[in-house]
């Protein structure tokens, strides 16, 4: 099935679900959806980073901390962070990614999603999906503080990494 075409709940600001409308028309209106965001470890701690695809619908070649996406219409946000993070990885048996915390995303530019945050590790060889990922590594914590500068960073999943960094210190 084309990206476009898979069927989103829409929501408002209580994240309430209000309707339900193709993804490619979700994005070209501006509709409030639903996404997850799962911080994938491997076994030595190191953070999976990534570059997206240039044929991506949002965000297109810019580089994440995040793997994750769109939360289908009548998917829980449990269910799409290990289906989400199964597929980006390559992997199959991953253990269920442990949920954090939720927060609105608005870039005050008509992009808005409500978007749960994860984490899991992955101790599994990763193959993630050439028609998704253009580059992947795992880094350690430092290196990806010290690339936030240089790279090109999508930015709900710099939002959402900066987030995570407030909630891990307790803020």
């Amino acid at each position: 099935m084309n990206p476009a075409d898979e069927i989103l709940d829409i929501v408002d600001e209580h994240d309430r679900v209000v309707a339900r409308s193709p993804r490619g028309e979700a994005y070209a209106r501006g509709l409030r959806h639903r996404c997850v965001f799962v911080q994938a470890r491997d076994a030595a701690g190191r953070l999976f980073v990534h570059r997206r695809t240039a044929t991506k619908l949002v965000f297109p070649a810019l580089y994440d901390m995040f793997v994750g996406g769109v939360v289908g219409a009548g998917e829980s946000y449990d269910a799409a962070a290990l289906r989400e993070a199964e597929e980006e990885l390559g992997v199959t048996g991953l253990p269920r990614p442990a949920y954090l915390f939720k927060f609105l995303y608005d870039d005050g530019a008509g992009n808005s999603w409500w978007s749960a945050v994860y984490e899991v590790r992955c101790e599994l060889p990763v193959r993630p999906q050439p028609e998704e990922v253009q580059w992947h590594a795992f880094l350690p914590e430092e290196e990806v503080r010290r690339r936030l500068g240089e790279w090109e960073w999508v930015p709900d999943g710099l939002a959402a990494y900066e987030r995570l960094r407030a909630f891990r210190a307790g803020r």
